[in-house]
């Protein structure tokens, strides 16, 4: 008798054809409905990443499956877990000072790049001897007004590192999410009197006339080889392995994607006058034809 197929792959298969916009919540309902394939699902679907502030520290860092045992989550400042549990996995003393330095690099990074955010670098090793690990890197922007946009960037670079004498093998696989939300609104009157409390924006008349929702993710992936003169160097090998690809996904999204999405609704919708366009052509006919007599 012929086994059915994989309950993993199933939901997988599920998760691509679903809004991405809703990607949490839809892992959640499935590892409702399959309790048992919960670290495998939550393993293999890229989510929005979550910022967390490390109590022991008080700065800011991001959670994600790569940081997690059970339900709790490991700082990369402080190295502690939160909610605290015992024996949580964690890296070795070696490759935590290495960790340590990687964290502040990126942040220095995410300083440049970014002006703001959040970014997180996690290591662990491998059985076959290399190590291996993920740089987070996260901004949001959040609307101070009802017609403001709003959205957020999430990047995920998941590295392996394989040294061969005095080079290293990387191989490095690079996600992306975004998501864009525009919100167009209109004051039908105004409501507010004197003396009165301020009302929300629902109370004063405000009516959403029209939301854009753009969102979904992104991965590709690289090999390189680099020389290693100490172990500071894998930072700065993956640095600029992550800097390249980072520039070429953005690259990628602003002229293919949102180039194509726009010419797309060019051709649905003219923003112009096509009657007037029309005119304009015949008219340039007839003047390229005298000027050729």
């Amino acid at each position: 008798m012929a086994e059915g197929p994989d309950p993993v792959d199933s939901m997988l298969d599920l998760m691509r054809r679903l809004p991405p916009t809703n990607v949490e919540e839809n892992v959640n309902a499935l590892i409702q409905i399959c309790p048992d394939y919960a670290d495998d699902l939550l393993g293999s679907v890229d989510q929005p990443l979550k910022v967390k502030t490390d109590r022991a520290t008080g700065r800011d860092y991001l959670a994600c499956d790569y940081n997690r045992d059970g339900d709790s989550y490991r700082s990369p400042w402080s190295n502690e877990y939160d909610p605290p549990i015992e024996d949580g996995t964690a890296p070795t003393p070696k490759l935590r000072k290495l960790e340590i330095a990687a964290n502040e690099a990126f942040d220095t990074y995410r300083e440049l790049y970014y002006e703001g955010g959040v970014s997180s670098v996690y290591l662990w090793d491998l059985e076959d001897g290399g190590f291996a690990g993920v740089v987070l890197l996260k901004k949001a922007m959040i609307p101070t007004s009802p017609d403001e946009p709003s959205g957020s960037w999430d990047s995920i670079h998941v590295f392996e590192t394989a040294e061969r004498g005095r080079q290293a093998h990387y191989k490095l696989t690079s996600t992306v999410m975004l998501e864009l939300v525009t919100k167009q609104n209109n004051k039908a009157e105004e409501t507010s009197i004197l003396g009165e409390p301020e009302k929300k924006a629902s109370e004063q008349g405000w009516k959403s006339s029209g939301d854009i929702t753009l969102s979904g993710s992104m991965t590709r992936q690289t090999e390189q080889d680099w020389p290693v003169h100490e172990p500071t160097s894998h930072i700065t090998n993956t640095g600029k392995m992550i800097e390249e690809m980072e520039m070429k996904m953005r690259n990628l999204l602003q002229e293919v994607y949102f180039g194509k999405t726009r010419d797309i609704v060019y051709d649905l919708r003219s923003v112009d006058d096509l009657e007037k366009a029309r005119r304009q052509r015949e008219l340039q006919k007839e003047l390229v034809g005298f000027i050729k007599r």
